[in-house]
């Protein structure tokens, strides 16, 4: 498939965090967040499972008072004794400097530190906060996030930045002196972590905004400015389809142009709703884009006049959670089952078509069409399935295709 523009990888530095690669050429990074308080260690575990289960390979947790960097000793060992090993972020804001020392346990246990100079600390005690924050880093062997933030960018920065704007002949507008106090705040402070002795290698940056073209523009010129990994995500993103939406267009832009070494989708859940959906839409917008392949994706049509009926509907949708609910099985018995094409079609215009060109599909009668479903295997028809059992014999014979075509690591 012909695709605009390229995806070839901005050349980075890698880090490690945990046992995942990050930069330098490693597959782009799936993150995301934990919305519990970390004082309570069970909720918060438990949820870091869920995100972990859903294929987030790191968590991030809010360490924002003593209480809640007490605990992050004892989340870590919830989930180790679960056999959960993903690794842990810790989010600090305006304390760091205090949790991190007062708690060491905490500092070891976290696998990354990620802080916003924005708020590290004003005047004076800001060189020294964030020396304190670096230097624990070093001690601990941990990579460092230096997430600058639209919303909370440093006051005196963008104070003194706004001054000498207003002395050029020409001053730039209000938002490019923001583009600019954003990626020179971020630059400027990896400089600093390199200087105390924080190896370059150990540093990820990112200048997360809030609107689609802002964030492509700051990660345009800082991916031209800098050779650290970056982290990417619209923050605060929204809700539902407009959240998702949004996200999926300002970072699908930068993926591919190669700007982008881990992703989060910064969804904001309905109340009560699953916090791993930011999960599965990371995911599918890397697979879609043809970056990461993390589970078999079903292509389904979208219905018209001619499917009246809702059964191909529910037959897409019912594979698709069959496909999720299976694949922590298959993944580990079957490698490559993530790269597998499905095809739910829904009557006789594209149906045929769209099943021969899936590894495995299906086309459903539409409306005023013979009650039987053609099932092609890799562009063959290979059976036509009649009668009220359809979706169960749909899955069978998917389970065979992937037990004949993916070799499974269980045969000697």
């Amino acid at each position: 498939m012909a695709i605009i523009g390229s995806n070839h990888r901005r050349l980075s530095s890698q880090t490690k965090v945990g046992q995942i690669a990050v930069g330098g050429g490693a597959p782009i990074v799936v993150q995301s967040m934990t919305n519990t308080d970390t004082s309570d260690a069970v909720a918060t575990a438990k949820q870091v499972q869920a995100l972990a289960a859903a294929g987030s390979e790191l968590v991030r947790i809010t360490v924002d008072t003593e209480k809640a960097a007490s605990k992050v000793a004892k989340i870590r060992e919830l989930l180790d004794a679960t056999g959960c090993y993903v690794p842990l972020v810790g989010d600090f804001h305006y304390n760091g400097h205090t949790l991190l020392t007062k708690y060491p346990e905490c500092a070891q246990v976290l696998s990354k530190y990620r802080i916003n100079p924005g708020n590290v600390g004003r005047g004076r005690k800001k060189d020294v906060q964030f020396s304190t924050i670096i230097e624990t880093a070093i001690e601990n062997n941990k990579p460092v996030r230096i997430g600058v933030n639209y919303g909370s960018l440093d006051p005196a920065l963008v104070a003194k930045m706004m001054d000498e704007n207003n002395l050029l002949p020409q001053p730039k507008s209000a938002k490019e002196v923001a583009y600019d106090a954003l990626i020179f705040s971020a630059i400027d402070s990896a400089r600093q972590a390199e200087k105390i002795g924080l190896a370059r290698e150990k540093i990820i940056l990112s200048c997360k905004c809030s609107d689609v073209q802002d964030l492509v523009v700051v990660y345009q010129r800082l991916a031209d400015e800098c050779e650290y990994p970056l982290h990417l995500g619209l923050t605060e993103a929204g809700m539902g389809s407009k959240g998702i939406v949004a996200s999926s267009a300002a970072m699908a832009i930068l993926m591919q142009q190669g700007i982008g070494d881990t992703i989060r989708v910064s969804l904001t859940p309905e109340p009560g709703g699953d916090r791993t959906q930011e999960v599965i839409v990371a995911q599918e917008l890397l697979q879609t884009m043809g970056l990461r392949s993390f589970s078999p994706l079903v292509t389904a049509c979208p219905g018209c006049g001619r499917t009246t009926s809702t059964v191909f509907q529910e037959l897409a949708q019912d594979i698709q959670a069959y496909i999720r609910t299976q694949m922590p099985i298959w993944k580990n018995k079957f490698p490559g089952v993530e790269d597998l094409s499905l095809a739910v079609m829904g009557c006789v215009v594209n149906g045929p078509g769209e099943s021969k060109h899936a590894n495995i599909g299906i086309s459903l009668p539409g409306t005023g069409e013979g009650l039987s479903a053609p099932v092609f295997v890799d562009g063959e028809k290979h059976v036509t399935l009649r009668g009220e059992n359809i979706a169960g014999e749909f899955k069978q014979l998917l389970e065979e295709y992937i037990k004949k075509n993916f070799r499974s690591e269980t045969i000697a």
